[in-house]
């Protein structure tokens, strides 16, 4: 039977909707679904949907492999730099940090992998709270995805909870 976990993460502090993170995530093992998906993710490139490693610095890949797929296409350089710096750091230290805290099984990181969905605002304008922020949505997002929450009986509770951005 194949794995596939999935989580999803959302983090701003006061309101400030300009450095907005939001990640979807699967995790699962590199023979399964989640693994299929991560190569075509790499494989497959598109014109200001660029995906990458999370890497914690040059050369030093977290585990497990994740690769991070843009959720809003990046126009300009500013948005590229900050997916390609704080961005990746954040996920990458978020998935390091998760098996540090044993939240992902540390015997799971060289077999499973990570598709990280990543959102930038278009209006982020803090590199510090880029970095903050998608580092805190990704340890949410992995976390739900590891322990199999919300629960349906949790969704079905809250499930007229407002959403931020209605």
């Amino acid at each position: 039977m194949s794995v596939m976990l999935v989580g999803e993460g959302l983090y701003l502090e006061d309101g400030d909707l300009n450095n907005v993170a939001h990640i979807d995530l699967l995790i699962g093992p590199k023979d399964g679904p989640v693994g299929v998906a991560f190569a075509n993710a790499l494989a497959n490139q598109s014109a200001g949907h660029t995906n990458l490693l999370a890497v914690v610095s040059p050369n030093l890949v977290c585990k497990p492999a994740t690769v991070m797929i843009t959720k809003v296409t990046l126009k300009g350089g500013k948005q590229v730099m900050q997916m390609f710096g704080p961005a990746q750091a954040a996920v990458a230290r978020a998935v390091v940090d998760s098996v540090v805290a044993g939240i992902i099984p540390k015997d799971k990181a060289e077999d499973w992998v990570i598709v990280c969905g990543v959102f930038i605002a278009p209006t982020a304008n803090s590199n510090e709270k880029v970095y903050k922020f998608n580092y805190e949505a990704t340890k949410i997002a992995i976390k739900c995805a590891v322990e199999k929450t919300p629960t349906i009986d949790e969704i079905i509770a809250k499930k007229e909870t407002k959403h931020p951005f209605e």
